[in-house]
């Protein structure tokens, strides 16, 4: 083996130490739903300190499930090179902490762009961050990193959303659960009408729509009396 070869190894380690999340999402990743995290990826490059690439894309958890540990899934790591592939094997191989849930990991550079400016790191972080704040879209994400393997930061942040996200998950499961059983549907029917009761509670335009959907999903019987009393107000 030659040196390089021994030297990239290495990479993911490397990267995985030099990266910061600078701002995280202030959003969890959705219990019943996918969910696009927007990333904005900051390194230097390594042969001018004051030039600075932003990359910016998206990456997408899939809906989690509860499954038993020996049942991990293959990630499915969409344009990902093998330093980020061996460092998410390694995270999955030695984090207890989520290891109930399956994240579906789907990790796509959707929208994939980049650029380089030349101001430095400080002033473009804090023009990239003065933008994400003002946007308010509550799952964008700004990190400093590696220029190279930078796919590596992007798994960094990946799983520190998952171990973030994996408690509310689980409770909210296990709500649905219990609620399901109340109401004699099936837990994910649960769990999709309650969003749907949320989003009319917020939009009375929308109370109409409901009463549709609960017929299509045939459970209008068990919440007809809740459908009702929001239709009242």
């Amino acid at each position: 083996m030659s040196k390089g070869e021994k030297d990239r190894r290495f990479d993911f380690w490397y990267a995985a130490a030099h990266t910061e999340i600078v701002m995280p999402p202030s959003r969890r990743l959705e219990t019943f739903g996918s969910t696009l995290i927007n990333y904005h990826l900051l390194a230097e490059l390594p042969d001018d300190p004051r030039a600075v690439r932003i990359r910016e894309g998206r990456l997408e958890a899939h809906k989690p499930s509860i499954i038993m540990p020996s049942h991990l899934a293959e990630a499915d790591m969409e344009g990902f090179g093998p330093e980020a592939r061996k460092y998410l094997e390694y995270l999955r191989g030695h984090e207890d902490s989520v290891r109930i849930l399956q994240y579906g990991y789907s990790l796509k550079q959707e929208a994939y762009s980049e650029l380089v400016v030349h101001d430095g790191m400080d002033a473009a972080l804090d023009r990239v961050v003065s933008g994400v704040k003002e946007k308010g879209n509550g799952l964008d994400a700004v990190l400093k990193g590696v220029d190279d393997p930078w796919d590596v930061c992007l798994v960094k942040l990946f799983w520190l959303e998952v171990n973030a996200s994996a408690p509310v998950n689980v409770r909210e499961f296990e709500a649905a659960r219990i609620g399901a059983m109340r109401e004699g549907v099936a837990p994910d029917v649960h769990a999709e009408v309650e969003k749907a009761f949320e989003r009319a509670a917020r939009d009375p335009s929308l109370v109409r729509a409901l009463g549709g959907y609960l017929r299509d999903k045939g459970v209008f019987e068990q919440y007809q009396d809740r459908f009702f009393a929001l239709l009242r107000k």
